[in-house]
């Protein structure tokens, strides 16, 4: 796959977007409104800069990965492409809506695949032109620096579908684990169930937030507390998917406490609002 459009120039899509340009793909990055996207492809310029920076990137592949990147809309970035990653808002309707038309204009041999951390991939696909060629291909945040990639799969996904986006992921540099579409699938089903707690343990006073995050990161060897977690995916993206699974898997585990709720309808989001279990500058 050497033509790569990307629907979403939020944060995990200029981030999907910069690794497959550094990767040597030719990426279109779109969204809802072009002004949008080329602010997208300007944040991939800042993080190619700093890398620069920093010495972890050469002039020369910064200047190439943005000659292979351009905004565009998202019919520019479906036209002729090999592959079309979805990244938009985790909602069913969105996510229908944004592959369905990208089906359309890309053609019958176009891979398509959602960055969803949830949602079913054959609901995604269902009543799709070639729903087997629909994959999940759930990033994490931030996608340059975070080395896993979880493909799903549905029962319908082909199987060369499947290997050659595993093969995609590696070429990204990522480590690629295959899990069969369930809700949560793997990494969400643990990771939010985790959350939860802790944010239970907060409202229940058996802690601060940071010494919850300070256990799991010191007894169990998680590289960042599940706390702070939430803050940088944010707190209204995690209920979102708590309720979805709660409901899914008929389990209150995954639930969100009233004080996430709480929290989420007085703005405190985490980091893109400044302030949630932490306060972000």
């Amino acid at each position: 796959m050497t033509r790569i459009g990307v629907l979403g120039a939020g944060t995990m899509g200029h981030g999907i977007a910069q690794v497959a340009a550094l990767a040597g793909q030719t990426v279109v990055l779109a969204d809802r409104d072009v002004n949008l996207a080329a602010a997208g492809v300007a944040k991939v310029a800042s993080s190619l800069a700093r890398l620069v920076e920093k010495g972890k990137l050469s002039e020369s592949d910064r200047a190439g990965a943005l000659e292979r990147l351009r905004a565009g809309t998202p019919d520019e970035a479906a036209e002729g492409a090999d592959l079309v990653v979805e990244a938009v808002p985790e909602q069913l309707p969105l996510k229908h809506a944004a592959l369905g038309r990208a089906a359309d204009v890309a053609g019958p041999r176009a891979i398509l695949a959602t960055n969803t951390s949830s949602l079913s991939i054959a609901a995604i696909a269902a009543g799709l032109p070639e729903p087997g060629r629909v994959v999940g291909t759930h990033f994490f945040n931030p996608v340059p620096v975070m080395a896993l990639l979880e493909v799903v799969v549905a029962d319908g996904t082909r199987d060369d579908v499947r290997d050659t986006v595993v093969a995609w992921g590696a070429r990204l540099g990522k480590e690629v684990i295959v899990v069969r579409d369930t809700p949560g699938f793997a990494t969400s089903r643990l990771g939010v169930c985790l959350g939860m707690e802790a944010i239970r343990m907060v409202e229940q006073g058996v802690a601060s937030a940071e010494d919850i995050d300070k256990a799991m990161v010191l007894g169990y060897r998680h590289p960042i507390g599940p706390l702070r977690l939430t803050d940088l995916v944010g707190l209204d993206v995690r209920m979102a998917i708590g309720t979805y699974l709660a409901g899914a898997l008929g389990n209150s585990a995954f639930e969100p406490p009233a004080l996430m709720r709480t929290m989420v309808t007085e703005g405190r989001l985490g980091q893109k609002a400044g302030k949630g279990f932490y306060t972000w500058t």
